[in-house]
């Protein structure tokens, strides 16, 4: 195994085998791991908000499902990867916190989830596997190598999708 590429919050890399990808810290934000896995690269980004138009600074592309997904995918195609092969895995978007009377634009991690999810829907990106939802963070890490998407809880114990 290479080298780890730390993706914070609102941030997305893409890195070729044997680099890995690697996220902390995914409450409502959910982790976009895309995958090429004849030309072995990947990307991570780790998304805050489910739609650019409805932020008053949209400035940062990465921050949001709409307009990260798009960007990683022409990272990757930079670094040889080819659009009809890579597949999505996706982590997070938890409801941490319940409010009495929660409106529907306080649930962000769901709508983190369905934003993710139409938006690889509309770039035509398979999502293979997903562990979305809850109420408990998760740290992830993309093995671009195999594909493997590492999630590691607190209280969940550790899966690979």
């Amino acid at each position: 195994m290479g080298e780890i590429l730390k993706v914070g919050i609102a941030e997305l890399k893409v890195a070729k085998a044997p680099t890995n990808l690697a996220s902390a810290g995914l409450g409502s934000c959910v982790g976009i791991c895309l995958f090429d896995p004849a030309a072995k690269i990947g990307g991570l980004a780790h998304i805050m908000l489910p739609d650019s138009t409805q932020a008053r600074n949209s400035e940062n592309k990465a921050k949001f499902a709409n307009t990260a997904v798009g960007i990683l995918v022409a990272e990757m195609l930079k670094l040889g990867a080819l659009k009809n092969r890579i597949v999505a895995k996706i982590a997070g978007g938890a409801q941490m916190f319940s409010f009495p009377g929660a409106t529907d634009f306080m649930r962000i991690g769901e709508r983190n989830i369905e934003a993710t999810k139409s938006t690889l829907a509309k770039e035509q990106i398979p999502l293979i596997a997903q562990d979305v939802g809850g109420n408990y963070g998760r740290s992830i890490e993309l093995c671009t190598t195999t594909g493997k998407l590492y999630i590691r809880t607190i209280e969940h114990g550790e899966k690979v999708i």
